[in-house]
């Protein structure tokens, strides 16, 4: 395959022949497109040879629309692209992609997040896309099919960058699984340890939840490496999935996201569905588009660790974005770290679509993208912790203590109170007690950072006359757990006796 990729000046001045591109104050480029968010409704995996969660294509419906996909192609033209997921064996894939030539900024963006790579002999998966090809008989006319056995994903109808990111992570997730490893959902920083040693840690969390904010925050002396999706091995290597960065941009604040509005305030930046007036003046928080709105740029624009040499595993963060009773952090073991990693509860966010947006979720893994059955993973996950007893297992909450059924009321757990917590987890300053509910280790009351109704949610609803309340949420969530394993045949039972 010829690779074909432009500068990235050469993408802005044909994006910009699009009356849906713009420059922004920053001369960088603006698209705003017509699917908003993924589309998890249009996905399908091809025929059922692998168990997977995901809805199913018959192989003759996948060849026919590879057909009409691949004649619309010749006529409408594509950037060849080509490069890895990844920079290093064994998580290194050599990945190419087909995308419409009408659809510039796509092929840009996809260009930022690509480690270069030599493919004379060869790749190892494929995307083909056509955002402007839409066809008749499935969900909006769009669809991303999934072809695992020869590793090809087949994209029509979205013309959201992000389909064409998640194509490659998907089948990169079944590979790094089948090589004994597991692919997290997960940002990733290093830190220097109470004892001066370099470590790093994973913060796994689906979009939304505070994963990037949360992995390019400074924390004493943090530096991020990755913001969406890394590879663990049993002999505890880390490694990189991305050479750049896929930011959400509403609300995107500089004083606590500097290293984020830097990188996507440089001139070589791309943005998606951001507002920016007539004048070129971006607003961040302007929802006229959508909430939804992203950012690509390349890690070399910002401060960053080493991608070549992660330090080693010290420590995982397993994001939460509850509204009730999860504490702002807790301290679990290996299979309670297993079971909240498959349980993957989180509020929605516009990130999954308007049918995620704002609902109570459960997605395993926090991973969406894990084509498997997803109790694999889980399983995985344990094996890997097993593995490494050395590593440490944290469970954050990123929302609010104390709402009602209604979400309202309630305490916010802001991002400052996130920021001492952590600080003071990595310099292994904290002090744990039992919590007598859930068996996970809590903050001692006489040593928390902030206020201890947010480490403590029981003494929050003691505090307002509401204890009955947090019993009955006690019972209810316990049961609402055991109820959402049970269908997972392959979940090693001691992740689900933990709960």
């Amino acid at each position: 395959m010829k690779n074909n990729t432009p500068s990235n000046e050469v993408f802005k001045k044909l994006a910009l022949i699009d009356q849906q591109a713009s420059l922004t104050q920053w001369n960088n480029c603006n698209i705003i497109t017509r699917v908003k968010a993924r589309s998890p409704e249009s996905t399908f995996i091809m025929g059922n040879s692998i168990s997977s969660w995901i809805p199913s294509i018959d192989s003759n419906t996948y060849q026919e629309i590879s057909r009409k996909q691949d004649s619309y192609l010749a006529q409408s033209g594509a950037f060849h692209l080509s490069g890895c997921i990844s920079n290093q064996y064994p998580a290194r894939t050599k990945a190419e992609f087909q995308i419409e030539r009408n659809c510039p900024n796509i092929a840009a963006m996809q260009a930022q997040l690509l480690f270069p790579c030599d493919i004379s002999d060869g790749t190892d998966i494929k995307i083909i896309y056509t955002p402007n090809l839409l066809l008749d008989g499935f969900p909006n006319k769009r669809g991303i099919l999934i072809d695992l056995d020869h590793n090809v994903t087949r994209i029509f109808g979205s013309d959201y960058f992000g389909e064409s990111k998640k194509a490659g992570l998907r089948m990169w997730n079944k590979m790094i699984y089948d090589k004994g490893g597991l692919a997290f959902h997960a940002g990733c920083k290093s830190y220097q340890n109470s004892e001066g040693n370099e470590r790093s840690m994973l913060i796994i969390g689906l979009s939304g939840t505070g994963k990037t904010t949360t992995t390019f925050t400074k924390h004493a002396n943090s530096k991020p490496i990755q913001d969406d999706f890394c590879a663990y091995f049993q002999d505890g290597k880390i490694y990189a999935s991305e050479n750049g960065c896929f930011a959400k941009t509403y609300g995107l604040d500089p004083i606590h996201e500097p290293s984020i509005f830097k990188g996507v305030t440089h001139p070589d930046a791309w943005l998606e569905n951001v507002f920016v007036d007539e004048n070129g003046i971006v607003d961040f928080r302007n929802d006229t588009h959508t909430t939804n709105g992203r950012g690509t740029f390349p890690m070399r624009l910002i401060p960053h660790g080493d991608l070549d040499d992660i330090p080693p595993l010290g420590k995982i963060l397993i994001l939460n974005r509850d509204f009730n009773i999860i504490p702002a952090i807790a301290k679990i073991s290996g299979s309670q770290a297993a079971a909240y990693f498959m349980l993957g509860e989180t509020m929605g966010t516009s990130a999954g679509g308007k049918s995620e947006a704002g609902k109570a979720l459960r997605v395993p893994g926090t991973n969406p993208f894990f084509p498997l059955d997803h109790a694999l993973q889980a399983n995985r996950f344990l094996d890997l912790l097993n593995n490494s007893p050395e590593v440490e297992v944290y469970l954050m909450n990123t929302g609010h203590i104390g709402q009602d059924e209604n979400m309202q009321g309630g305490e916010k757990i802001t991002i400052e109170h996130s920021r001492k917590l952590i600080e003071a987890m990595l310099q292994d300053q904290l002090q744990w007690e039992s919590d007598p509910d859930f068996g996970y280790q809590i903050i001692d009351a006489n040593h928390s950072p902030i206020d201890h109704i947010f480490t403590n949610p029981r003494m929050y609803y003691l505090q307002n006359n509401r204890i009955s309340e947090y019993k009955e949420i006690i019972n209810r969530v316990r049961k609402d757990r055991l109820r959402f394993l049970e269908p997972y045949k392959k979940l090693d039972h001691e992740i689900f006796s933990t709960i």
